[in-house]
């Protein structure tokens, strides 16, 4: 079980698969209204906005943790696979911003308000983001001029975004972290003076910065203020929104180009006829295996990541690299393709965190038999290279991603990638043989499927074995 307590209106319980919202009751009347609102029942309708549900406290599958001082019970529709902002390539990452402030500008319209905007209230279906957070949800106040999230957005959004396009970081590195973004001091430091020279990046970084300095050392106080009437106070909300959208569209990551783009064409080192043969190879078991769920596990830019879902299976790849994840999203959202793509190395797998380790689960720990297919391809001598994971460890790890099966892809020493990764040091990897790699396999797997793609590559189709 896995929970939030930062909300003053309530918290989430998850259970199982089942997600739980506790109301406590001096938010009842205000989350009720909002639930029957034409603004959340079309946005949950778009699937924009994560569908719920009112649910009796007696219900009887519901967990024990939810307490006495709960008010109203909600269950949320699940997210088909739950990831983090610290997961997200910078695509992703813009595209959450993109229906947060979306969302605020039509909850406007409807005499709403949204009060946050953070990643954290976002999750994705394959690769459309949904809006979780009910209770980020408030009528409007008609005078109120202020979009009262503006600097949480810019912060937790904007910032991160305008880090890795240009200074370079990680989402990883900005968002795991600082749960609560960066703010424009650290942004001084990280963007090119030039930049900060543009009219948008000075009002959101530049001003911010030297306002907080001046602010030290003395009493830094908010005090709201109100417009004179309902349509100055609009007039100026939309102007938060514009500056907003403009900061975003600035902020937006640049087109993949290079080696991320080339990879699936020219990077890699298989001749025609070679590919051919491994394409042939996936697509057979994927076919006669028809997995619901698949993981591939260095996907690279994504080319057996979408053979398994134009094979109609549900997937999640993973790549160290962010800009390989981002441009796999890219291409998912044109094909229309059911791809959650995250910037996850599987040799240091986002771990738990936040309070006690119960705000963020990790990624094993939702990854754990959640899949009746994984991909390991051209990826099983990285971790034995770079890593030095021992063949037993990386099948063991296999067998407790995968409730079924494994296609798994073997190099040899003597492949001139090994050789590329192993820089020298090939009698530390004597034993990296063709014979040591199926004896690790069949400790935990069964053989289904073998085929030959090149003199030293090989390719295994493995099912599970039980216990």
């Amino acid at each position: 079980m896995s929970e939030s307590f930062r909300d003053p209106d309530g918290y989430v319980i998850h259970s199982g698969s089942n997600v739980w919202r506790c109301i406590y009751p001096h938010a009842v009347d205000r989350t009720k209204a909002f639930l029957d609102s034409p603004a959340a029942r079309r946005w949950m309708s778009e699937g924009v906005l994560c569908r719920t549900g009112v649910v009796s406290p007696e219900e009887a599958d519901h967990p024990r943790e939810v307490g006495a001082d709960v008010a109203l019970l909600l269950r949320h529709e699940p997210v088909p696979f739950p990831s983090y902002p610290f997961e997200w390539p910078a695509e992703m990452l813009h595209a959450a911003a993109r229906v947060t402030l979306r969302l605020a500008r039509e909850a406007d319209e409807a005499e709403l308000a949204l009060k946050d905007a953070t990643p954290y209230n976002v999750m994705f279906r394959g690769t459309a983001p949904i809006f979780l957070d009910i209770l980020s949800f408030s009528e409007r106040t008609p005078l109120d001029p202020m979009w009262r999230p503006y600097a949480q957005f810019v912060q937790t959004f904007i910032y991160p975004l305008l880090a890795m396009r240009f200074a370079g970081l990680r989402p990883d590195e900005l968002l795991s972290a600082n749960r609560d973004g960066i703010g424009p001091e650290r942004m001084l430091r990280l963007c090119p003076a030039w930049r900060l020279m543009t009219p948008a990046l000075f009002g959101a970084v530049m001003l911010p910065a030297l306002a907080g300095r001046r602010a030290e050392g003395g009493e830094r106080r908010y005090v709201a203020r109100q417009a004179g009437d309902a349509g100055e106070a609009r007039y100026l909300l939309h102007r938060t929104f514009a500056r907003a959208a403009k900061l975003l569209d600035q902020a937006a990551p640049p087109a993949p180009s290079g080696e991320t783009v080339d990879y699936e064409t020219t990077g890699h080192t298989y001749g025609k006829d070679a590919l051919a043969r491994k394409d042939d190879f996936v697509e057979a078991a994927l076919r006669k295996h028809a997995p619901a769920w698949v993981l591939d596990i260095g996907a690279n830019t994504g080319r057996y990541s979408r053979m398994a879902a134009r094979a109609g299976a549900r997937v999640v790849s993973v790549d160290k690299a962010p800009e390989a994840s981002g441009a796999l999203w890219r291409r998912a959202v044109k094909e229309n393709a059911d791809i959650l793509p995250l910037a996850v190395d599987l040799a240091r797998p986002t771990p738990a965190m936040g309070w006690m380790n119960g705000e963020t689960r990790s990624f094993l720990e939702r990854a754990r038999g959640r899949f009746d297919c994984v991909l390991m391809l051209a990826v099983a001598h990285h971790l034995a290279v770079t890593e030095r994971v021992p063949l037993a460890r990386i099948f063991e790890l296999a067998w407790e991603l995968t409730s079924d099966v494994l296609v798994i892809e073997y190099v040899a020493p003597a492949d001139s990638q090994f050789r590329q990764i192993a820089r020298g040091r090939d009698e530390l990897h004597t034993g990296m043989t063709q014979a040591a790699f199926e004896e690790a396999a069949a400790l935990r797997f069964e053989l289904a499927e073998a085929c030959d793609v090149t003199p030293t590559r090989r390719l295994y189709c493995y099912r599970r074995k039980s216990g």
